[in-house]
């Protein structure tokens, strides 16, 4: 069974902490959700209930697993990325500059719907990829590492932003990303 974790995440610029004490409840959520489907299929006998909670596990699953990976950013306090670390150097040489690599990251942020913007680290070609993802599950890119993601439904910001200034959102969550914690993804990837 999975466990809730806990995360220390400071006081953050222009994210509220009753934003983060929501967000953090949904994702308590997702935890109580992908355990109750992982128990319901082992107690099951019906082929047509299984195969139902297991469409609706990709959901749950992968909205806990991103979450995880959001409120790990946030720990720790601010930290720049040291332009001398392996990702920045991989994200200058894969995209040009950070400064491009920004760019295009907040394209893929403003697509219309609820989802994630993810970068990815595909370790079977050593290329950094920056995607959209659905919901949380529609459109994971299989066998690439998650290294940086960021959650653009609008519960990561109604509290402190309307939809129309959801960019205002995806600038105040990246002047408090710990860059220390996704530069050690990607290191940890690219083992």
């Amino acid at each position: 069974m999975y466990e809730v974790k806990t995360f220390k995440i400071p006081e953050l610029k222009g994210i509220s902490a009753k934003t983060i004490e929501e967000h953090l409840k949904l994702y308590a959520g997702y935890v109580k959700h992908t355990n109750l489907i992982l128990e319901k299929i082992k107690e099951s006998t019906e082929s047509y209930e299984i195969s139902e909670m297991r469409r609706r596990l990709g959901f749950e699953f992968d909205g806990m697993r991103n979450h995880e990976h959001y409120f790990a950013q946030l720990e720790g306090g601010t930290k720049e990325l040291d332009t001398n670390s392996s990702l920045s150097k991989k994200i200058d040489k894969d995209f040009g500059s950070g400064q491009a690599a920004l760019d295009n990251f907040k394209k893929v942020a403003s697509t219309r719907g609820v989802g994630w913007a993810i970068l990815y680290y595909d370790k079977y070609n050593g290329q950094l990829i920056q995607t959209w993802v659905d919901e949380q599950h529609i459109g994971q890119l299989v066998g690439l590492e998650f290294i940086f993601g960021l959650d653009m439904w609008e519960h990561s910001y109604m509290l402190d932003y309307v939809p129309s200034e959801k960019m205002k959102y995806f600038d105040a969550y990246l002047e408090n990303v710990n860059w220390q914690v996704v530069e050690r993804r990607f290191e940890k990837a690219t083992l």
